[in-house]
């Protein structure tokens, strides 16, 4: 285990006060509200308040100075009691001697008086929009189920013509408080009181309509407002909106979570949006002006001529609203050259011409070079 004089941090001749603060020091350093899901420092704080134990107690320290850790454990006078056993299971209770009764220093004390109505439970909805209404916003209406207070008895519990009673095991703190004998003197913990579940009251009429729980299940309607830019995924917070707690407890709140419809023109790519615009080959070659359909309205793109496929032509500040600032992303418009499946004898003819006087080898189905190739492979 280590030398207890050393695990306190003082000499062999410290006196009883210096190993106490010794034992304060080391005891918040290690205390395991200090060091949360820290398994080697609430080992440690279980060696330190082992340490303590042996050398706060004249006789024990004199065997311990004597003997060493045998001296207070198996041959020297047998096992000491573990951390456990001298805080009664729980290592915070020493803090209620040393510090006060305000339980932990780190935050984690005990709370006095009762404790009152339990917060109602957050609840969750999805909400299915358009994308349009993604990238401008909009006011939707979101229905679901969740409990509100009953408005028969207030949200009280207590049936009419009669009110919550002071809870006679805790006398209205909603804890009970016990004491215990340890070596360092009493300690008290408190816990909650099973008669009122902490509440401090009782019900002794309920109410007939929400059965003494002072909330009742409805179906709820409400208008959420959604913000320009949102995206699936994107979830909005409504407080206080969500359950409400039991015996006039507040409410929680009501998360809803959006999922956008994909559109049949665009699609999103961060603040930008990309839509593809099919051009014919001579369109491509020639050029052209194409309508554009976006979101705010019809445009008139120019296609210069020989524009190849994949060139994406930027529309700035047609894309979607930043959530968080100002401004809005771009639209792009990426060409998508089509090239016809069927054509006539009088096109056929055409591009054939076309193709020679360029001097590239082209066939047709009746005899040209994709018949001779057809041919190689029968």
């Amino acid at each position: 285990m280590g030398d207890y004089y050393e695990l306190l941090g003082v000499s062999r001749t410290a006196t009883a006060d210096e190993i106490k603060k010794a034992y304060r020091q080391r005891a918040r350093e290690f205390h395991p509200d200090a060091n949360p899901n820290d398994a080697a420092a609430a080992e440690q704080f279980k060696k330190i308040a082992m340490a303590y134990q042996v050398l706060s107690d004249d006789e024990q320290r004199a065997r311990y100075d004597r003997y060493g850790e045998a001296g207070v454990r198996g041959n020297g006078g047998g096992a000491g009691p573990t951390a456990e056993d001298l805080f009664g299971g729980g290592l915070g209770d020493i803090f209620e001697t040393f510090f006060g009764g305000g339980g932990s220093p780190f935050g984690g004390g005990r709370q006095r008086g009762p404790s009152g109505p339990p917060r109602g439970q957050d609840m969750e909805v999805v909400a299915d929009i358009s994308f349009e209404q993604s990238v401008f916003g909009d006011q939707i209406d979101v229905g679901l189920k969740l409990p509100v207070a009953c408005s028969d008895c207030g949200g009280s519990g207590a049936g009419e013509g009669t009110s919550p009673v002071t809870c006679s095991d805790c006398g209205g703190s909603g804890q009970i408080q016990r004491v215990r004998q340890s070596l360092l003197g009493q300690m008290v913990t408190a816990t909650p009181c099973s008669r009122c579940g902490g509440l401090g009251q009782v019900i002794t009429t309920p109410c007939a309509t929400c059965r003494g729980e002072g909330r009742v299940t409805v179906d709820k309607q409400y208008q959420v407002d959604v913000p320009a830019g949102v995206d699936s995924g994107s979830t909005l917070r409504l407080t206080g909106r969500g359950a409400a707690g039991p015996r006039g407890g507040r409410a929680g709140d009501l998360y809803v979570h959006l999922r956008v419809a994909p559109h049949d023109l665009f699609v999103r790519e961060d603040h930008d949006l990309v839509t593809e615009v099919p051009i014919s080959i001579a369109q491509a070659s020639l050029g052209t002006v194409v309508e554009l359909e976006t979101l705010d309205g019809t445009e008139h793109l120019v296609v210069p001529p020989g524009t190849q496929p994949g060139r994406e032509f930027v529309l700035r500040q047609r894309g979607v609203p930043h959530l968080r600032g100002r401004g809005r992303g771009d639209l792009r418009a990426r060409i998508r050259v089509d090239v016809p499946q069927k054509l006539s004898e009088k096109e056929i003819e055409l591009l054939t011409a076309y193709a020679e006087g360029r001097g590239e080898v082209v066939g047709h189905a009746k005899e040209g070079l994709f018949t001779r190739i057809k041919s190689a492979f029968t």
